[in-house]
């Protein structure tokens, strides 16, 4: 039942975090205007957090239901192309053809036409395709992000194989940020519609274009879209030339883009020497038959995530290209495999926990991995190396800079690893725990 401000902060704390707990209803709602910041303590703060979160997905549940109501009650579909020129009965073709549902909604909900068309469009998908995901958001188990990335990545499969995804992954969902979910139904397309994703990935590039928008105080966005794996290989060319600026009080930001620069501008004028620069390298984790050619289901491109087989074998096959051997854990799809007495550890080591754990450890980051430093997950012991933390894959985590400093600094984190599954689990400072699981390699 609701709670007073009489009452004292540990009951408060105590109710919001029974809350977090119940799935979300009118009578939980209700209870919200007792879960004051100024009444509870840091612990409970986050327990009320994580209860409005749950109750925001309950009533986007809930928009959700109305709009696909609203979508199935409209007067008609869209006029054909022979729209009646002026003087014909313009009135019968408004009134009897036009579906109004888009306008209404933007009207209604103060949006632009695009945005109230892809509501409901999200919509429609959830309520026909989708209940299983449609109940975790009633539920507040998951994101309405969560919840259009499943509807929009599955809108171009079949509706009993957009099923078969949905089904894959449902259970994992809840303990998953937006962005990890997002790869997982990307991964699980590529696995169940693998000629439908080498199709959409052809019309794609033939849509390849560049891209310039003006920014504010005098600066441009200057890009391109094209296919992903040579965006992986540009995007290695430019960290290998940024790397060669050296120490000259850039950051490494700064030294990118002006890498790009001199990368395109440079050349003509004959002033950016490119032979003594490094080499780029592009990380591709492939089933042994898909690089073959025997299946075709999806490689994964580090730091970018499924891609189709022609698009690895294209990487695979090019000049220059080196393979290494790695071998995964079959029910994981985690890497398996040293001087574990070494505070650093040898290149080998490195390379297998950068393509171990793709990104930074901590549960809400997704820095690259190759961009983070290896963090032991029990100290390294400097004075008596041999008596534990040892420099080892197990042992060894990639955390980006602000998590590293988090986790070796600040008194109230703590994190510890499983050896077999790879899943850190964190306590935060209000004594929370959250959950990382580093995504499989070749396999969801």
């Amino acid at each position: 039942m609701p709670v007073s401000t009489g009452v004292a902060a540990e009951s408060l704390d105590a109710w919001a975090a029974l809350l977090r707990e119940q799935a979300p209803c009118g009578e939980t709602a209700a209870s919200l205007d007792d879960l004051k910041g100024e009444w509870l303590s840091p612990r409970g703060r986050i327990d009320a957090l994580a209860v409005v979160e749950r109750h925001l997905g309950w009533l986007q549940a809930k928009q959700v239901d109305l709009l696909a109501a609203i979508s199935d009650h409209t007067e008609g579909p869209p006029p054909s192309a022979d729209v009646p020129t002026v003087g014909a009965d313009m009135d019968a073709v408004f009134l009897g053809e036009w579906d109004c549902a888009v306008e209404e909604v933007a009207c209604a909900l103060k949006l632009a036409n695009s945005t109230a068309a892809q509501r409901l469009e999200t919509a429609r998908l959830l309520t026909g395709r989708h209940p299983a995901t449609l109940g975790l958001l009633a539920d507040g188990e998951i994101s309405y992000q969560q919840a259009r990335i499943v509807a929009e990545q599955c809108a171009v499969l079949a509706v009993e194989v957009a099923g078969e995804v949905e089904r894959a992954l449902v259970e994992r969902m809840p303990q998953q940020a937006a962005g990890q979910t997002r790869a997982a139904v990307r991964r699980q397309v590529h696995r169940v519609d693998p000629e439908g994703a080498e199709v959409r990935h052809q019309e794609r590039v033939r849509e390849r274009k560049l891209l310039s928008y003006p920014q504010e105080d005098g600066m441009a966005l200057f890009g391109a879209v094209l296919p992903a794996q040579r965006a992986a290989v540009m995007e290695q060319v430019v960290e290998a030339y940024a790397v060669e600026y050296g120490d000259d009080g850039r950051t490494l930001d700064q030294k990118r883009a002006d890498a790009l620069y001199d990368l395109v501008v440079e050349p003509r004028t004959g002033a950016f020497e490119t032979s003594s620069r490094a080499a780029a390298v592009v990380h591709v984790a492939v089933p042994l038959d898909v690089l073959m050619g025997v299946d075709d289901g999806p490689g994964e491109l580090k730091g970018y995530g499924p891609v189709t087989a022609g698009q690895v074998r294209e990487i695979a096959f090019a000049a220059g290209t080196v393979w290494r051997r790695l071998l995964v854990q079959p029910a994981s799809g985690l890497l398996v495999k040293v001087d574990p007495t070494t505070y650093k550890p040898t290149a080998e080591t490195a390379r297998h926990v950068v393509a171990r754990d793709q990104y930074c450890a901590f549960p809400s980051c997704r820095m690259p991995a190759r961009r983070c430093d290896l963090d032991h997950v029990r100290p390294f012991d400097h004075a008596r190396p041999e008596r534990g933390g040892p420099t080892t894959p197990e042992n060894l985590q990639p955390l980006c800079r602000r998590h590293h400093r988090l986790k070796t600094h600040h008194p109230g984190w703590r994190v510890t690893r499983d050896v077999h599954t790879g899943v850190a689990i964190w306590t935060a400072p209000t004594g929370h725990t959250y959950i990382n699981t580093p995504p499989p390699v070749c396999r969801e």
